[in-house]
């Protein structure tokens, strides 16, 4: 499964660096964030990734395969 995050904010080089399995796109005031999520573990392991890291996820979508 693909997914994407939209996170509000830049994310700078550092935090990315928590993501290794997920490309980054900076977008106007805003990141993307986007790969693959191997199972549902995974998802919501990635989710409180986020909120530890003090990123706020304003849209997630599973992207078509």
């Amino acid at each position: 499964m693909r997914y994407e995050f939209r996170i509000s904010g830049v994310v700078p080089d550092a935090l990315a660096a928590e993501f290794p399995e997920l490309a980054r796109i900076p977008v106007r005031e805003q990141t993307l964030l986007h790969g693959t999520v191997t199972d549902e573990a995974h998802l919501y392991g990635l989710l409180t990734r986020f909120q530890s890291l003090g990123l706020r996820v304003l849209e997630m979508r599973r992207l078509p395969a």
